[in-house]
């Protein structure tokens, strides 16, 4: 009888060509995900060696992280900073020599590559996803093997062979029960884990998110979960998949054709034997309590730089390691915040909500049931993560009540994650923020970022200050 074997183990061991246990492993490339912000080096090189693409049907470009939010009709000839325009002209003249499909600025398809990929069906349970992007980890949430890659040789790599040399990680299981509190989010679960093993605590391992609570995720919420499994040091998170899974990718334009039964049914078929075993072993193991976590926000430069929107910013005297306590102290010094003071009361001066982790239909919903019939008080702006979910959310009514309460309302880009478009975060401005990361200039030079789930970030445009969402 054969051992038994956990997910990660499992579709690993399918996409293995070149063994070497202990040591980098060859491994097969079923699809390749390139974005504007990270592939002209690898085209470069491809070009100056006369390589072409292995199999340019399994590659998808999506213009995702330099495109405007704003003014889009004219895009790209009308983006004022001239290399931002040809960061996004370089996708499509790179994609069109190497005969790669591309969604660019005016597809109605286009969005960041983390939201289309599975909306769009592309990601699939067992297949293994590379991307020159740290947050590849999303796709985990349909039980695809997510492989972030270098943005030169290893994409190069992958382009012309279709495989990919990787070290097989260590494996970690977390497991959350229960049933989650109002208001709490899979946000805030994430969060929470990052502030209990810090941003190195799953270094070297390939996480496996599990439990009641997980699985009563909607994959919005399992997605948002795996995408920052790298701010917890993993650079692989996966989920499960099952009939949430099933029943979210049928009928998407690239999962098995629904309407031919056979080859759903042979996918489906397939999909069903990769949850991990019942008796499969992990090198580690950690559990939450879901009905202990509560809404959650930033107040350091790190993710683990988290705690409930209940609690104070910390004193770094209270922090036994001096290594440690002088990290809080730097963060506490960038971030011009007092120790002791209640998270509750700090000012903020703009509100974003948007990016890989936070941008589908469902955050938008729940940050709309909070400023619904409100007003915001501070600048605050909505950036769907995708064309498809601007256009679902604008059939629902959600854009009206983001204007009517101030927010501007743009088009799908990465926008003020990483501010590589321009929409940035003024130096001394204190944002909250939907997005994953808060080190110091992540959002533009001297910006201060908090992170928090839609809601909490609704519900800080509302008062202008950090705030309980359950108290509104």
């Amino acid at each position: 009888m054969s051992a038994p074997l956990s997910l990660f183990d499992r579709v690993w061991a399918r996409h293995v060509i070149v063994p070497n246990p202990g040591g980098e492993e060859l491994l097969f490339v079923d699809r390749n995900l390139v974005h504007d912000g990270s592939t002209f080096l690898a085209f470069d090189q491809m070009r100056s060696e006369g390589r072409t693409v292995r199999k340019p049907k399994q590659t998808l470009a999506v213009t995702d992280h330099y495109v405007p939010s704003a003014q889009r009709a004219t895009a790209p000839a009308s983006i004022a900073n001239a290399e931002i325009r040809r960061v996004v002209e370089l996708l499509d003249i790179n994609a069109r020599e190497f005969g790669i499909e591309h969604y660019g600025v005016h597809d109605a398809r286009q969005g960041i590559i983390h939201v289309i990929g599975p909306e769009l069906g592309w990601t699939q349970p067992g297949l293994l996803i590379a991307c020159c992007d740290s947050h590849t980890a999303t796709h985990g949430a349909l039980g695809a093997l997510p492989i972030p890659i270098g943005q030169s040789n290893q994409l190069r790599h992958v382009l012309a062979t279709q495989t990919v040399w990787q070290k097989k990680p260590k494996t970690l299981r977390i497991t959350i029960d229960g049933v989650l509190p109002a208001h709490v989010s899979a946000k805030d679960v994430i969060l929470a884990i990052i502030a209990r093993i810090g941003i190195g605590g799953a270094v070297g391992h390939a996480v496996e998110y599990a439990g009641s609570t997980i699985r009563a995720m909607s994959i919005e919420g399992r997605m948002t979960i795996c995408n920052m499994s790298i701010e917890a040091g993993a650079r692989i998170g996966m989920i499960a998949p099952d009939d949430t899974t099933y029943t979210y990718l049928h009928g998407r334009p690239f999962a098995p054709n629904g309407n031919n039964g056979a080859d759903w049914d042979r996918a489906l078929a397939y999909w069903r034997t990769l949850p991990s075993d019942a008796d499969a072993r992990f090198d580690r193991e950690l559990s939450l309590n879901a009905s202990e976590l509560a809404p959650m926000v930033s107040w350091g430069t790190s993710p683990e730089d988290s705690s409930p929107i209940s609690d104070s910013v910390p004193e770094p005297a209270s922090v036994t390691d001096a290594e440690k306590r002088g990290r809080v102290q730097r963060a506490l010094d960038y971030m011009k915040l007092a120790p002791g003071t209640p998270l509750a009361s700090i000012k903020i001066d703009r509100v974003f909500i948007g990016s890989c982790t936070n941008a589908r239909i469902e955050d938008l919903r729940a940050a709309a049931a909070v400023i619904q019939g409100r007003r915001a008080t501070i600048p605050a702006m909505v950036v769907p993560g995708s064309t498809a979910v601007k256009r679902q959310a604008e059939a629902e009514g959600l854009d009206q009540v983001f204007l009517a309460a101030g927010f501007e309302w743009r088009d799908a880009s990465c926008s003020m994650c990483g501010g590589s478009n321009g929409d940035l975060v003024a130096a001394g401005q204190r944002c909250a923020s939907t997005t994953n990361r808060n080190f110091e200039g992540r959002q533009g030079p001297g910006a201060l970022t908090h992170i928090m789930s839609p809601a909490m970030a609704a519900a800080a445009a509302v008062t202008g200050h950090l705030t309980d969402v359950r108290t509104l």
